[in-house]
């Protein structure tokens, strides 16, 4: 199950369960779109891996035990390791190979 982590780890923006600027890699690091798109460039800078938008978990529960509610979102922030210039360095090494081919 997703811990749907709360903010950016690259500018540390608030990205709260329902937002829709969310984007996860398959290792569920979590950066806002415009992280992503603009100092990234859709590539995830821990693991190398593209970006998708992270689900939203339903607030309120449809199926018994199924919600916000009873799974909630987590609240430890998380921040990548590494510095501006590593990431630059990273994503621009990679970021002309198709995610789905590095």
């Amino acid at each position: 199950m997703l811990t749907i982590r709360p903010n950016c780890e690259c500018c540390d923006k608030d990205l709260p369960a329902d937002s829709t600027e969310a984007c996860i890699c398959s290792y569920e690091c979590t950066f806002c779109r415009d992280c992503v798109a603009n100092r990234l460039n859709n590539v995830c800078p821990n693991c190398g891996g593209g970006f998708t938008p992270r689900p939203i978990r339903p607030a309120s529960e449809h199926r018994p035990g199924v919600s916000l509610q009873h799974h909630p979102a987590s609240t430890d922030r998380v921040h990548t390791p590494y510095s501006p210039a590593e990431i630059r360095a990273f994503t621009d090494s990679v970021k002309s190979i198709k995610p789905e081919n590095r």
